[in-house]
């Protein structure tokens, strides 16, 4: 059984404390900034006191969970170096504690924001950013919305293919609907209708003067129908209408619905698979960057906790770059999306790994 020594404590409430720390002060210098940013939106369009604080929870909320590992790197720099510079940290050294026996109570904290990044990305989140996201689509980006209305294509299944003329999405609503079934890669029936419309109470949609054509080699058979056909088909209303970063609303639930959807279609969509790796990846970062955080803040140098500090900022920013293009490269299809999402963790692993082995013993 683990058992938490006095020393242990020390440095938990330390390493937690200054995280904290750093992600109130932090969150206040991105939250002033994207204020100044919004100002006039929010002075001209009729937002209420209310959706701005709403606004303004999902926000700080969104930017904890996305820059929390940078805000652990500079936290655990900040209170170890200055732990190095008053001998601190070469005392418990000296008196036969280990760089593993030292490691431990920052691995336990790391753990502990771990758990709260794990929390916040797959429960807490999602559900605030809804209130973001308005506010950003109502108020402030007012053409985000990729919404698709008119000469509409959608694969449905991998041999399904849907086209609409038209749809309106206040009444639900489509005209001009042509459903293709393919065999082998050879039309084998289409279904056209005149109008279509979506029934909520049974999920299905309701078809109007529709046809049937059937194609049975060189044979061909045609039906018309005149009375309302209720069928189901792999769309629905909400598939009409796409704003850019929907998948950060999203919860855990929705983005595996969404992925198997998706597969069930044979379309490769990214942004959900990389969104639900992205969750999982970013939280264990922190413990990557403690134990480099540590390594490189805890031996005490000339040029002090400025020195450290330059490095830690310097560690995170390159931490964020390469986070950036292993996004590009999942994105693009270069590499699998869960490697993609789990390049700049296993970078940073070798890195962690011989800085420990360089570290001050």
């Amino acid at each position: 059984m683990l058992k938490i020594k006095v020393l242990d404590q020390y440095f938990i409430r330390q390493y937690l404390a200054t995280v904290l720390f750093s992600l109130l002060i932090c969150t206040l210098i991105t939250v002033a900034i994207d204020f100044s940013d919004k100002v006039q939106s929010i002075i001209e369009k009729p937002c209420t006191w209310k959706d701005i604080l709403a606004y303004y929870t999902g926000f700080t909320l969104h930017m904890a969970g996305l820059l929390l590992p940078l805000y652990t790197l500079i936290g655990v720099v900040f209170f170890t170096s200055r732990l190095a510079f008053n001998s601190e940290i070469l005392s418990v050294l000296n008196a036969g504690v280990s760089f593993g026996r030292l490691l431990r109570p920052y691995m336990i904290a790391g753990s502990i924001v771990v758990a709260v990044h794990l929390l916040l990305n797959h429960v807490v989140t999602p559900y605030t950013n809804v209130w973001k996201l308005y506010f950003e689509n109502t108020f402030v980006w007012t053409d985000q919305e990729k919404g698709r209305s008119s000469n509409v294509h959608f694969l449905v299944s991998p041999d399904t293919k849907v086209y609409i003329r038209g749809y309106n999405k206040l009444n639900q609503s489509g005209t001009g609907l042509r459903l293709e079934k393919l065999v082998n890669n050879r039309i084998a029936s289409i279904l056209e209708a005149d109008n279509m419309k979506w029934k909520p109470d049974i999920q299905r949609w309701e078809l109007n003067n529709y046809s049937v054509r059937t194609f049975d080699g060189l044979r061909e058979s045609y039906k018309r129908y005149n009375t309302p056909l209720d069928t189901a088909i792999n769309l629905a209303p909400q598939d009409f209408v796409y704003y850019q970063n929907q998948n950060q609303a999203m919860t855990t639930g929705e983005l595996l619905t969404a992925i198997e959807r998706d597969r069930s279609r044979g379309i490769a969509n990214r942004s959900y698979e990389i969104e639900m790796q992205r969750r999982t990846a970013d939280a264990f970062t922190n413990i990557i960057l403690t134990i480099i955080g540590l390594a490189v803040a805890g031996r005490k140098v000339r040029g002090g906790m400025g020195l450290h500090l330059a490095l830690g900022i310097g560690i995170g920013a390159s931490f964020i770059l390469l986070s950036k293009f292993a996004v590009s490269f999942a994105i693009s299809g270069t590499v699998p999306v869960i490697l993609g999402m789990w390049i700049p963790n296993i970078f940073f692993s070798i890195i962690a790994i011989w800085l420990v082995s360089r570290a001050q013993k």
